[in-house]
């Protein structure tokens, strides 16, 4: 794992250890954070968001929403709201669905394919890119806001020690 000012970067070779990463981004998530999940199908987003909602202390069952544009889970007093916008043809469909308030003060929203919604989502706190990289994946996180560089700041204490990555 890499750290650099506002990035973070590391190697998952399996499920396993992208699941134990998602558990520990969980401890730097607070209201009104915004996370865009960038990577191809199959690439491991939902993945890493059930990692997340482990890492929150939820013990249910967690889907992908292909289907239903939208999981919410209640979490740590959280609302945490997964999206999954990839059925979306055109980006005013983001608008007829009134999803719009569920990004607000007290909920964590992640976004999967966030493209499909282009120019009408408020901007991203974090960006989590997943990439193949040799038998695994590369996770990049990019902190873009004030917010989404604080709460990456609070992982100091529960991140390794940086390596080359």
């Amino acid at each position: 794992m890499h750290r650099q000012d506002h990035t973070l970067s590391a190697f998952l070779a399996d499920e396993a250890a992208t699941l134990g990463l998602g558990e520990i981004l969980a401890s730097a998530l607070r209201g009104g954070l915004t996370v865009f999940l960038h990577g191809d199908l199959g690439a491991g987003k939902t993945t890493l968001t059930r990692g997340i909602l482990r890492g929150l202390g939820y013990a249910g069952r967690v889907k992908s929403p292909t289907y239903t544009l939208v999981e919410p889970y209640v979490v740590s007093n959280l609302q945490f709201h997964h999206f999954d916008l990839y059925r979306f043809g055109d980006p005013s469909e983001w608008e007829d669905a009134g999803f719009r308030e569920m990004f607000n003060p007290t909920s964590v929203c992640m976004v999967e394919w966030p493209d499909k919604a282009a120019g009408l989502l408020p901007p991203p706190d974090w960006i989590i890119t997943l990439l193949p990289e040799a038998d695994g994946r590369r996770l990049t996180l990019q902190a873009e806001t004030l917010t989404g560089k604080t709460c990456l700041a609070s992982l100091t204490d529960s991140l390794p020690t940086p390596s080359a990555a």
